[in-house]
């Protein structure tokens, strides 16, 4: 997975930052500046998360408007511009992933920066801000340790995933937003992560970027490959796992989806 650098492209003079650079200083630029939100408690519940939210996304747009002037952006805090599907480059962005948790005081939330390229996610970064940790879908290590036997899921488990947990023989462990879980998959503290209730693109093309460059198999629950900057940007299912868990995964889920 990789992108060539954009320092040398007319469409961004004086930028001198490739994608991957790019998407990695936002994601972690982004993680920073929520951090402050967060300072001396001044600020709590649907307050700060609000906040937290605009100025998340203020400080992205603007960033991506001086680094990337002629690219689309796909933001979950932004308004979706009418051409944007029909764009070959598309930043799809989730500036603040989490907010319950953001705002409850947890470190499970993250920053979800994606370049997208006819569909398929070229670069990626994903930041755990509260964690210090940014994930990198141009650095991220191989993720091949031994099998936790570990399944990331919500407060609230599908059908799907009570399924797979018992066909496999996963323990089911709760962890807040969808980058967490994810990273949790490619740091090797789960094997898998599979969601069924629904989610727009922006809640995972940054996550499945870096699983992807991180070896895990990632899919729709059928099998098929994920397709993003769709018109409609609706991701109702899909799932990251191990590679070791691929086949028993597919073959398990195609019992009931």
């Amino acid at each position: 997975m990789h992108s060539a650098s954009s320092s040398s492209d007319p469409r961004y003079p004086g930028s001198g930052l490739s994608d991957a650079e790019l998407a990695a200083r936002i994601a972690r630029g982004a993680g920073e500046i929520l951090l402050g939100v967060r300072h001396g408690e001044l600020l709590t519940a649907r307050h700060l998360g609000d906040v937290g939210d605009t100025m998340a996304q203020a400080w992205i747009a603007a960033v991506l408007a001086r680094h990337r002037p002629a690219d689309a952006v796909l933001s979950e805090e932004a308004a979706d511009v009418g051409d944007r599907a029909t764009a070959d480059r598309v930043w799809i962005i989730d500036p603040l992933d989490g907010t319950r948790q953001f705002a409850a005081g947890s470190d499970e939330w993250a920053v979800h920066v994606a370049l997208t390229e006819n569909g398929k996610v070229t670069q990626a970064a994903v930041s755990l801000p509260a964690r210090g940790q940014v994930f990198r879908s141009d650095t991220v290590a191989p993720a091949d340790g031994p099998l936790t036997g570990r399944l990331a899921t919500s407060r609230y488990a599908s059908y799907e995933v009570s399924w797979v947990s018992r066909e496999l023989g996963l323990r089911p462990v709760l962890i807040g937003s969808a980058g967490a879980k994810a990273m949790a998959v490619v740091s090797g503290e789960a094997d898998a992560y599979v969601h069924a209730g629904g989610q727009y693109e922006w809640d995972n093309c940054a996550p499945v970027g870096v699983a992807l460059a991180a070896g895990l198999h990632c899919s729709r629950l059928d099998g098929t490959p994920i397709v993003y900057n769709q018109p409609y940007p609706y991701m109702p299912d899909f799932v990251i796992c191990r590679g070791e868990l691929r086949e028993q995964m597919l073959a398990s889920l195609a019992e009931i989806w």
